[in-house]
């Protein structure tokens, strides 16, 4: 991924801003993935402003969602970092995502949900490298296969390894904190 030092900068400054606030838990770091993937498919979908999209899911969006599934709420700071940081380096995560793909694929020609999934995964890879790339390229898995039943899922693991193994160290992907 082509590097913005200065987007990556603020992104790392603000997350270490907000360290001192409780950790979100392994489940609200997920339904926050799972937020955040809604949001880009309904910010891509509706051409809607990002600001409009976050502010559903901090009101209403979230607690209309199925009463049988039991997840945490997302994690507001941590939803806001993951959509703000895609749409604001959206050209830089795709370029490093049509780079993972296959020659001949592009992330524009891809499903709208499956690119929202492929965007979260690609920029949690880059700016939050606190969690370890297994867990992260893990969860975007894991999402791919509540959404998909075929071979989606496949491509999330192919195209998100080796956007990790391009992007950084491998001691990142070995890291032992658990980031779910």
């Amino acid at each position: 991924m082509p590097e913005d030092d200065g987007i990556e900068a603020n992104v790392l400054a603000d997350a270490d801003m907000n360290a001192n606030a409780a950790a979100p838990s392994r489940g609200q770091r997920s339904a926050t993935r799972l937020a955040a993937v809604q949001a880009l498919y309904q910010i891509d979908v509706a051409d809607a402003s990002p600001e409009e999209v976050l502010q559903g899911f901090k009101g209403e969006s979230w607690s209309k969602a199925d009463p049988n599934l039991e997840l945490p709420a997302p994690d507001e700071q941590l939803l806001e970092d993951l959509v703000m940081g895609v749409f604001g380096q959206q050209p830089s995560v795709d370029a490093a995502l049509d780079a993972a793909l296959d020659v001949g694929h592009s992330i524009e020609r891809l499903e709208v949900l499956l690119r929202a999934v492929l965007r979260a995964g690609a920029y949690e890879l880059k700016p939050l490298s606190s969690v370890p790339s297994k867990v992260v390229i893990n969860e975007y898995v894991d999402l791919a296969h509540a959404f998909f039943a075929g071979k989606e899922p496949a491509l999330v693991n192919a195209v998100l390894d080796r956007l990790a193994h391009s992007l950084g160290p491998a001691d990142k992907t070995q890291d032992k904190t658990d980031g779910r």
